[in-house]
């Protein structure tokens, strides 16, 4: 029993030593690990953040593309009948918004759902105002519905859209 407690008293101080520094290692290790994940963090930001910035400013590039007052500057109307142009429109939003479909990668989801909304809503603006001009009418007479209805429309999908993009923007930079 007497070499017990020697054993005893010898290797108990050892046990509690060996625990100790057991568990100052793994919180040291463990401090360690979380200051290397925020450092890699930090470096992340510094690639990403631009990029992010970048795509904030691309998606609103789009918007101010596929705004059916800008397309109707950029797309040649004399000597098209207003189906021809409602096909160029629809051809150069969905061309805009496929060249820049990869920015979704960057921006929060409210965000991406905000300018697939507001292309859905001028797609159905450009369809409604062919509706509205007779089929042997020129192309003339649809930019003309175009931008007198774009006077009239209180809340721009597009500019909706960039307001949206610019707050989150600002939150986030």
């Amino acid at each position: 029993m007497e070499t017990f407690l020697e054993i005893i008293k010898y290797t108990l101080p050892s046990l509690i030593v060996f625990i100790t520094a057991y568990y100052i290692l793994k919180a040291q290790l463990e401090n360690n690990e979380k200051s290397r994940r925020f450092e890699l963090k930090l470096e992340n930001q510094k690639v990403i953040t631009p990029i992010r910035l970048q795509a904030y400013e691309r998606l609103i590039l789009l918007l101010e593309r596929i705004s059916p007052e800008t397309l109707i500057i950029r797309v040649t109307i004399s000597g098209k009948s207003n189906k021809q142009l409602q096909k160029e429109l629809l051809q150069s939003i969905r061309a805009e918004f496929e060249h820049n479909l990869s920015q979704q990668l960057y921006v929060s989801t409210g965000a991406w759902d905000i300018v697939i909304n507001a292309r859905e809503s001028i797609v159905k603006q450009i369809n409604t105002f062919a509706l509205n001009v007779k089929p042997e009418d020129s192309a003339i007479e649809l930019s003309k519905e175009i931008l007198e209805n774009q006077i009239n429309i209180k809340h721009l999908p597009a500019r909706l859209a960039i307001d949206y993009l610019k707050n989150e923007a600002n939150k986030y930079f």
